[in-house]
């Protein structure tokens, strides 16, 4: 497939201040501490990142999936941010208020402007917390020598396996389903396995991002050896039932070529995992790197939702 030749971006000016307006209601409904936005500039282009917490302290780095910005986070924001400060990124090329200038075509450029990120904030020991295609930039910007990273904690990430049509399935069903009249999408949420369906602040965001595009590129599968290079400690957590990828059997490959990492695979959560279990997930960061030893929790093994 053809590299991306241009950035992202919204299709007209009124489009992009349509988005702005929904986005900015979005952070007054769903924010409940005490924000900043702060913009820096990267290599391919100016990233919004809100920030909480306090103000000393190795930093949480928030990276949503594919169609998703800081907001994705809002859950998290507040029992995060009474530990550690917090920044939660719109990503470069998402839906958001970041603004990419430069094409991005390969993953080390993906990974390239999240080390701008970390070094505009002086973050030296950072916890990069990473949704799907969030969990592929963050394990990019690690393989491309970026440091400044403490620890990663990858949710349902992608590039550990093929991208399927299962996958563009479930893209199209969930897209389609967001089209509903609200009770009839929170109704069919979990038919069609995405917790997402149930966020109406988030729907209303998505809704007005269909004027957004998005142009990046599409994440490999990652190879044994690249999985190895990894230093730092990372943990997994998995939607049992995602349809990215066989939870299984990517646990058990990293199991084998990855031993040290702790990877968890969450019962009755899909790729949506993030919005579906979010006590869960805040609580494996909060705990993570604390366990030296490695762990595979299975759908049997796993705890549930906190």
């Amino acid at each position: 497939m053809r590299a991306p030749d241009r950035p992202s971006t919204f299709t007209s000016d009124s489009a992009r201040d349509k988005y702005f307006a929904v986005y900015g209601r979005a952070v007054d409904e769903l924010w409940r501490v005490p924000v900043g936005a702060i913009d820096v500039e990267t290599r391919a282009g100016s990233v919004r990142i809100l920030r909480a917490g306090p103000a000393e302290g190795d930093p949480v780095i928030l990276l949503a999936g594919a169609g998703g910005n800081a907001l994705a986070w809002y859950r998290y924001i507040e029992p995060l941010a009474r530990m550690r400060p917090v920044f939660a990124v719109d990503p470069l090329g998402e839906p958001g208020r970041s603004v990419q200038t430069q094409p991005l075509t390969t993953g080390a450029e993906v990974g390239g402007w999240l080390t701008d990120v970390l070094a505009a904030v002086s973050a030296e020991r950072a916890h990069v917390v990473g949704s799907s295609y969030g969990g592929w930039t963050a394990v990019e910007q690690q393989l491309g020598g970026g440091g400044r990273v403490a620890a990663l904690t990858l949710v349902d990430p992608a590039g550990f396996a093929p991208l399927t049509g299962r996958f563009y399935r479930w893209l199209i069903v969930g897209g389609t389903a967001a089209l509903l009249p609200r009770a009839l999408r929170r109704r069919v949420a979990g038919a069609v396995g995405n917790g997402t369906l149930r966020e109406d602040a988030l729907m209303k965001l998505m809704a007005a991002g269909r004027s957004f595009r998005r142009r990046l590129p599409i994440p490999p599968a990652y190879t044994d050896e690249q999985v190895r290079e990894l230093s730092v400690p990372v943990q997994v957590l998995l939607g049992a039932r995602s349809a990215l990828h066989d939870a299984q059997a990517v646990a058990a490959r990293l199991a084998e070529i990855a031993p040290s990492w702790r990877v968890e695979i969450v019962p009755d959560t899909g790729h949506a995992l993030p919005v579906e279990a979010p006590d869960l997930v805040i609580e494996r960061i909060l705990a993570f790197p604390g366990r030296a030893r490695a762990e595979i929790a299975t759908p049997e093994h796993s705890t549930d939702r906190s």
